[in-house]
C-alpha cells in the first residue's frame, strides 16, 4: 500500500483520535482535517510551533511511520523511527550481525554497480553523456576496493551540472536541493530496512561510529540519481532555493516511478522489495539484491 507523506508548514497541533491524525489550529480552534495513521508512511514537521501528542508519536511508530524534524533553518535535523517492525527481527538482527566479509564484499559491489547504472541511464535520459561512466560500471571489484563509486561520481557531478560544480553538503547551488532530497530518500530507506526485519544501525560498507543508520546509508545509493533528476530539473528552471514549492517537488520522490523487477512500480514501494531482497541475502536465501532502475 501506497503510504501518505505529510508536510507540516504551519504551527498547528497535532494529535490523535479514534485512529485518526487530527489536525487543530495551534490555540486549540477548530479541526483543520483529519487522516487515518495506517495510511500514513512519513509525516515531515517543519514549522518551530507546531505541537505533538505522544500518543499521535507513538501510533506513527507502531503503524512503521517516519517523522522527521527539521531544525531552525527548516532543514530535516532528525528521524524517528520505530524498534520493532518485523516479527522476526531479531533472528535477521543477529544473520547481520554475523555476516561474513565477503557477502558484505558482493553486497556492496552489487550496489556500486546499480548506482553508477542508473547514473548512466540519468545522463542519456538528459541527453547528456552516460558512456563517460560505463568503464566504472564494468570494472567494480568485490567491496569496491579501488572506489569506482567516487571515480563514477565526480565525472557524473561534471557531466550533469557542470564543470565547476563539486558535490558538498556545505557547498554551492544546487547542494542545498540535494541535501533535503537525500535526507527524504534516507528516511524512506531506513523506513523500509525496518519493515523488513534489518537493523539500519549495521551496515555491509558504511561503518562510522557517529552515524546511526549506516545500512540506510548503503542502500540508498542506487536511489540517489532519482533525488538527482528531479533536482536537476528544478535547477535548470532556475528553483534553486529551499522553499515551500520545491520541497513539495523534492517530496514527490516517493511516488516517482522506478523499474524493479521488470515491473514499474513507485519508489516507496519498490524501497520495500529491495529491503525484502536484503533481508533474504542476510538469511542466505539469495545472493541478490533487487534494486530500481529508470523506467524507460
Amino acid at each position: 500500500m501506497l503510504k501518505r507523506t505529510l508536510f507540516f508548514a504551519n504551527p498547528f497541533r497535532l494529535s490523535m483520535k479514534n485512529r485518526q491524525l487530527v489536525v487543530n489550529q495551534l490555540d486549540g480552534g477548530e479541526t483543520v482535517r483529519t487522516i487515518p495513521i495506517e495510511d500514513i508512511g512519513f509525516v515531515i514537521l517543519e514549522h518551530r510551533q507546531i505541537s505533538v501528542t505522544l500518543p499521535l508519536l507513538d501510533a506513527l511508530a507502531r503503524e512503521n511511520a517516519v517523522v522527521v524534524i527539521c531544525d531552525e533553518k527548516k532543514m530535516p535535523s532528525s528521524i524517528l523511527t520505530p524498534l520493532e517492525g518485523h516479527t522476526t527481527q531479531a533472528e535477521t538482527w543477529r544473520e547481520q550481525i554475523a555476516m561474513s566479509l565477503p557477502t558484505q564484499k558482493n553486497l556492496w559491489k552489487q550496489t556500486v554497480e546499480a548506482k553508477i547504472a542508473n547514473q548512466v541511464s540519468l545522463l542519456d535520459r538528459l541527453g547528456k553523456c552516460g558512456a563517460i561512466l560505463l568503464p566504472f560500471q564494468r570494472n567494480v571489484k568485490s567491496g569496491d576496493t579501488d572506489n569506482r563509486e567516487g571515480a563514477a561520481a565526480r565525472l557524473y557531478w561534471r557531466e550533469l551540472i557542470g564543470d565547476g560544480f563539486v558535490r558538498s553538503r556545505d557547498g554551492d547551488i544546487p547542494n542545498a536541493l540535494l541535501n533535503y532530497g537525500y535526507t527524504i530518500l534516507r528516511a524512506a530507506v531506513a523506513r523500509s530496512l525496518i519493515g523488513a526485519g534489518l537493523n539500519p544501525g549495521f551496515g555491509i560498507f558504511h561503518h562510522n561510529r557517529y552515524d546511526a543508520f549506516p545500512l540506510a546509508d548503503d542502500i540508498m545509493e542506487p536511489y540517489r540519481p532519482f533525488v538527482d533528476e528531479i533536482v536537476y530539473g528544478l535547477y535548470t528552471n532556475g528553483d534553486v532555493a529551499l522553499t515551500t514549492e520545491t520541497k513539495s517537488e523534492l517530496l514527490r520522490l516517493l511516488t516517482a516511478d522506478v523499474k524493479i523487477g521488470g515491473v514499474t512500480r513507485p519508489l516507496q514501494i519498490a524501497l520495500t522489495y529491495t529491503s525484502a531482497s536484503l533481508a533474504k541475502c542476510v538469511l542466505g536465501k539469495q545472493k541478490t539484491i533487487s534494486y530500481p532502475s529508470f523506467d524507460e
